[in-house]
């Protein structure tokens, strides 16, 4: 009987230590588990960081483009309407004489001589829904003056089945004012209610 005791009394301070070992144990797995989330976190939201700093590089670019593409467009508009006189057709000399008598060329127009160009995004309104939008659209590109070139359009709700027009052009500054755009198109008055300016950019 007290041998049994004895050896009772040895063990019981290894238990102890071994019962203390294995809670600590199951502590240390979830505290290094709880490291590696957080640090998986920070690299994610790094990551977000990086990719949000890609996109507005990105959104920079692509504006650069568009703007440059509707100058362009706009050249090309001026160059179509300009056609070489007929006489000049008529009384063109022989190819022969051409190269004898042909004078230095003559200067290119740079992109200067254009002026300063604004792309300007219009809203026009409707009185209400039963307005014909194909036939108000219809009235607003038939306004037409020298340095305005119209662009894409499409049509945007405003709420209770009404509908606005949203319609881009290029504009040379010098010769067509904001103004007189807006007072041109409001001369359609059974169809148009009011005319803004969404959004307007120097080119």
């Amino acid at each position: 009987m007290g041998q049994h005791q004895s050896s009772k009394s040895y063990d019981q301070p290894r238990y102890n230590e071994v019962e203390r070992r294995l809670y600590e144990g199951a502590d240390g797995p979830a505290t290094q588990q709880q490291q590696f989330l957080n640090a998986g976190d920070q690299e994610l939201v790094s990551r977000m960081k990086s990719l949000e700093l890609e996109n507005q590089t990105l959104h920079k670019v692509v504006l650069k483009n568009k703007t440059a593409l509707q100058r362009l467009e706009y050249r090309a508009a001026v160059l179509e309407k300009s056609p070489a006189p007929a006489a000049v057709l008529e009384k063109s000399p022989a190819p022969a004489a051409v190269l004898e008598k042909s004078p230095a060329p003559a200067a290119v127009p740079c992109a200067n001589s254009y002026g300063a160009m604004s792309s300007i995004l219009l809203d026009v309104k409707p009185w209400d829904d039963e307005t014909d939008m194909a036939k108000l659209e219809e009235c607003v590109r038939s306004v037409q003056m020298d340095g305005l070139l119209w662009g894409a359009s499409k049509l945007v709700p405003v709420g209770y089945g009404i509908k606005k027009l949203q319609i881009g052009c290029v504009v040379e500054d010098d010769k067509v004012g904001i103004d007189i755009l807006e007072e041109e198109i409001t001369k359609f008055e059974d169809f148009v209610q009011s005319v803004d300016v969404a959004a307007l950019n120097k080119i």
